[in-house]
């Protein structure tokens, strides 16, 4: 359902030298963004930005349509617009790339824009790099490059500044809901006085050929650039630049700080997958790891936007209502492309030679599989999972297994550990993650590790360090990313 393209980044698949620990989740239904309220003024002729963004909204997500990565004033913009970048210098001065499609919401996408209008060719004043390759595909929206020596930019200015939306309203000194992104950024770079070149940021890596970040702690920002990459979870909006250019957040905390990275990518909902039928469907929100049911009841739901074929993998997800008809599981490769926009139903009946996956259902506290319910106990005695619990999701695929748990004891074992659960078989193919629900007008969150809006209390990781769960993951069991899909996957 995703094609991997030689300059989409998910990670390094070679282990790289520089490594990026921490990105942010913006979530424009929660009104989440960035700003400085009276920043100094720059240099307005010569700049460059550079930001890492993994898209989890596509097309219109806010009022507005249009997904604002940052902002200043009435004309500073750069923002995604039916799926196509923009940037806006000032007023008349838009440069535009409405040829590529930015779609691909498993990848991180690398953005540089390079100004300097005191380049005597036009095309020289405003480079927009994705990936590490110029594009050429430039539009203006009825206007054109900056003039040579034009220095009205709408950047570097004492307007009001943001990043994770635009400023509007009568004065365009705050920031306006109606214009935020829905993804995750990282390694958000603005360079005062310098045109840079992308590989001031990243470089191809020389095993898969795939662009990856390097350290930008070396390069002068000037004095009015700043750098944040995000890494204090207590101030999110540190400027780690040196110039002290700090920026306050707006309906930001800690809990939106996430592991996925350019370096380490970890597996969410699949975007490009969402059920539509005239009656229900989802929408993917808070970095897509949380699924809201919309319309009537009805099964709808989503698989992982990875596959899996081999190795173990472990995931969580916290029950929002009680008896609220949701199933956790995985689902075959071969039968969701076949039905891709067909209702979810995980365990259904077998039907045109395609297995419908197995899942744990939350009504019955049962597996499911071809139509056939399994019953579940935890420690000899059936259960009833209610709001709150945990459920615990093993995926073997060496052995074509699967496993639930609750509240760190796993279902249909002598003993509540893994190694003595019984679980249910998977047909022999790859899977994705699956997750299903019944009820409209409910909201279900997951944690693959990278991000959940889920409350961890103990942060528990996987063998190698990675994800962040309420339980360890069963041992020889991984969370499912880039890092440990090189390594078992």
């Amino acid at each position: 359902m995703e094609v991997l393209q030689r300059t989409a980044n998910r990670g390094s698949i070679s282990t790289g030298a520089y490594e990026i620990d921490n990105s942010v989740k913006l979530e424009c239904d929660n009104n989440e963004w960035f700003y400085r309220a009276s920043p100094t003024e720059g240099n307005r002729r010569t700049f460059t930005f550079s930001f890492w963004i993994k898209r989890t909204g596509l097309g219109t997500v806010n009022a507005s349509g249009v997904q604002y990565v940052a902002g200043q004033g009435q004309h500073g913009r750069m923002y995604f617009t039916n799926d196509y970048f923009g940037f806006r210098f000032d007023d008349g001065h838009d440069t535009r790339d409405i040829t590529t499609l930015h779609r691909d919401t498993a990848a991180w996408l690398h953005v540089v824009v390079a100004v300097d209008t005191n380049q005597s060719s036009s095309s020289n004043r405003v480079k927009i790099y994705f990936n590490g390759v110029q594009t050429t595909a430039i539009d203006f929206d009825g206007g054109s490059y900056p003039d040579i020596q034009d220095q009205a930019s709408g950047w570097f200015t004492t307007n009001y500044l943001t990043v994770g939306t635009a400023p509007f309203g009568g004065s365009y000194n705050v920031g306006d809901g109606d214009y935020d992104m829905r993804g995750y950024l990282a390694e958000f770079c603005a360079v005062d006085g310098q045109q840079l070149a992308p590989t001031d940021f990243g470089e191809f890596d020389s095993d898969s050929g795939i662009w990856k970040p390097i350290d930008v702690s070396g390069i002068n920002f000037g004095s009015e650039g700043y750098y944040l990459n995000f890494a204090d979870a207590a101030d999110l909006g540190d400027d780690e630049s040196g110039n002290g250019n700090d920026f306050v957040e707006n309906n930001i905390a800690a809990a939106d700080q996430a592991t996925d990275t350019p370096t380490n990518n970890f597996a969410t909902w699949n975007v490009l997958d969402i059920t539509r039928t005239n009656t229900q469907g989802v929408d993917m929100v808070e970095g897509a790891m949380s699924i809201k049911h919309r319309g009537s009841n009805g099964w709808t739901g989503t698989c992982s936007n990875i596959a899996i074929s081999k190795g173990k993998w472990y995931w969580e997800a916290e029950v929002r209502v009680t008896n609220g008809a949701s199933m956790w599981g995985a689902y075959p490769v071969a039968t969701r492309q076949a039905n891709v926009f067909f209702d979810i139903y995980i365990g259904a009946s077998e039907s045109d030679g395609y297995d419908s996956g197995a899942a744990f259902y939350d009504n019955d506290d049962a597996y499911y599989h071809d139509n056939t319910a399994t019953a579940c106990t935890i420690s000899g005695s059936t259960f009833n999972t209610v709001t709150g619990d945990v459920i615990m999701i093993a995926v073997d695929m060496d052995n074509n297994k699967l496993y639930a748990g609750v509240n760190g004891n796993w279902c249909n074992s002598s003993d509540n550990t893994l190694p003595n659960a019984t679980g249910i078989t998977l047909s022999d193919e790859p899977h994705y993650l699956a997750a299903a629900t019944y009820t409209a007008n409910t909201t279900n969150s997951y944690n693959f590790g990278g991000f959940t809006t889920d409350t961890i209390s103990s942060a528990a990781s996987d063998a190698n360090g990675y994800g962040t769960f309420e339980y360890a993951p069963p041992t020889g069991y991984y969370a499912l990313c880039t890092k440990n899909l090189a390594e078992y996957g």
